[in-house]
């Protein structure tokens, strides 16, 4: 296989732009700077004291004596003082203080370059049908997937650390919720889930045992299916743990974002329709991950899809191909939607700052200066670990699905057939490459055969269908998680929290 020609130089030119031009021109920078959210800035100590109506001259604490020492006492102020925050724009400025900044902009200017270096090598591709090529693509998106369980692990690692809270609690007890669900998925028949697992690892465990054979070795494969099921198991347990956070997180910006349309709307009655068709775009973004679970339901999605009750006979509107090729589409449009409303949720989760003042100045009691400046300043800090919850799961679904369409050899076209090879065709190849190999032999090529020969072998057993039914099973865990967790958060902040 040669890694040569246009995908190098798509390689070569996408790598410059990440050195050289991405520090100044950034789409992860564009999309918190471009004026359209909003941030509230913390009042100053002499502001609350104005406010509070206890101006001082140049002392910023009260100072009491008590046996000959001076002690220091924090200025507080009253929990329902008449305070407004003041909101401004983002400037790239103010995102050198945020937190995790620089991972979010590596992560979301990376992941730009990736699906452009992906999008131009399909239509390579499909312009030149190369045969003996390596996709290069699929290098970039395994370092996407990388860089996002990098830094999801990183966010998660944070909740770890913490002594005081349960968020520990809630990752372990999730991480084994899933662990569990998971172990009960995978014993459920491929008649309800179609992943093609059991096809693939059938198809691997084959294929890696003819090979071991023509090395010269004795096996029975390489893996047991109840090793390979649990090791899947444990992998899903991982993610859910990951994805935990995520999801809780994404559902309180979804309840604020409806909160803010809501308001949007009852003051502005000339945006009527733009504003309804907002709220509708959120309702069916929170619910995209379950959309994409049904997917691979067949007795829901495919069966009645492909073969529909229509009077006494049931005629077939697509073949298998064609609903594969349909189902990441739809995966794709909604991932898109998903990041086409960031902005949205993003200024939702701004405005808690806001938010948290008017629910303090129902309380009674006072509160120290220091105290809530941090109650406002932390929400706008932390606006980049919240980017980094929300986009982070998208990119992994997004390039998962990329995956699954180049390693299981699917079609973008509708209407075109599957272009992966069968079982057969599979075994058909190797007994052509195992006699070409002779063929070199013949010619005094030996040691250049054997690896000829070992590399294809290697390709009968890391095959399309056991690609296709692993990348279809993890696709579906990641959108099974998310809807799982966010769904969780909805009930949570909607009935077990205190208004």
């Amino acid at each position: 296989m040669g890694v040569i020609g246009v995908q190098l130089v798509v390689t070569m030119v996408m790598a410059s732009i990440i050195q050289k031009i991405t520090p100044h021109y950034s789409f992860a920078r564009w999309l918190l700077c471009n004026g359209s959210l909003q941030w509230y800035q913390h009042p100053t100590e002499e502001q609350l004291q104005v406010l509070a109506g206890k101006q001082q001259k140049a002392k910023s604490k009260r100072e009491r004596k008590y046996n000959g020492h001076i002690e220091s006492k924090p200025l507080t102020v009253p929990k329902d003082i008449n305070l407004h925050l003041e909101a401004k724009s983002i400037t790239e400025m103010d995102t050198r203080v945020l937190h995790y900044f620089p991972e979010y902009q590596w992560l979301v200017d990376f992941t730009v370059c990736a699906t452009v270096v992906y999008v131009i090598t399909e239509a390579y591709y499909s312009l030149t049908h190369p045969h003996n090529e390596m996709n290069i693509s699929i290098v970039w998106s395994l370092l996407v997937l990388t860089f996002v369980f990098k830094v999801l692990f990183s966010l998660t690692t944070h909740y770890f650390k913490v002594e005081e809270g349960g968020e520990r609690s809630v990752c372990i007890t999730f991480g084994c919720f899933f662990f569990v669900k998971a172990m009960a998925i995978l014993i459920v028949t491929e008649n309800y889930l179609e992943f093609g697992l059991e096809t693939g690892f059938a198809n691997f465990s084959g294929g890696a045992m003819q090979f071991l054979e023509k090395q010269g070795l004795q096996s029975q494969g390489p893996v047991s299916k109840l090793t390979f099921k649990m090791s899947l198991a444990i992998l899903c347990g991982f993610i859910g743990a990951l994805l935990t956070f995520p999801g809780l997180r994404l559902a309180q910006m979804h309840l604020d974002a409806l909160n803010l349309a809501k308001e949007k709307l009852t003051q502005t009655r000339q945006n009527y329709l733009s504003l309804t068709f907002i709220m509708t775009l959120l309702h069916v973004n929170f619910l995209s991950p379950l959309i994409m679970v049904l997917l691979w339901v067949k007795p829901i999605t495919k069966d009645y899809i492909m073969n529909p009750p229509l009077g006494k006979e049931s005629i077939p509107l697509m073949s298998e191909s064609t609903y594969d090729s349909l189902r990441l589409w739809i995966i794709i449009a909604l991932c898109v939607l998903r990041l086409a409303l960031i902005r949205q949720h993003l200024q939702a989760y701004l405005n808690l700052a806001q938010k948290s003042i008017e629910q303090m100045k129902k309380e009674a009691g006072r509160i120290g200066t220091k105290d809530l400046q941090k109650m406002v300043a932390r929400v706008f800090y932390y606006l980049c670990v919240i980017a980094l919850q929300y986009v982070a799961p998208v990119i992994m679904l997004l390039h998962t699905t990329l995956l699954l369409k180049t390693l299981g050899h699917h079609s973008w076209g509708l209407l075109s057939e599957p272009s992966y090879m069968s079982p057969k065709e599979i075994t058909e190849a190797s007994n052509s490459v195992k006699s070409s190999t002779l063929v070199a032999n013949e010619s005094k090529k030996l040691t250049v055969a054997q690896i000829t020969m070992a590399l294809d072998g290697l390709q009968n057993v890391f095959t399309p269908l056991l690609f296709r039914g692993f990348l279809s099973f993890l696709t579906w865990w990641i959108a099974a998680c998310l809807f799982s967790t966010s769904l969780f958060g909805l009930f949570y902040h909607q009935y077990l929290t205190i208004a």
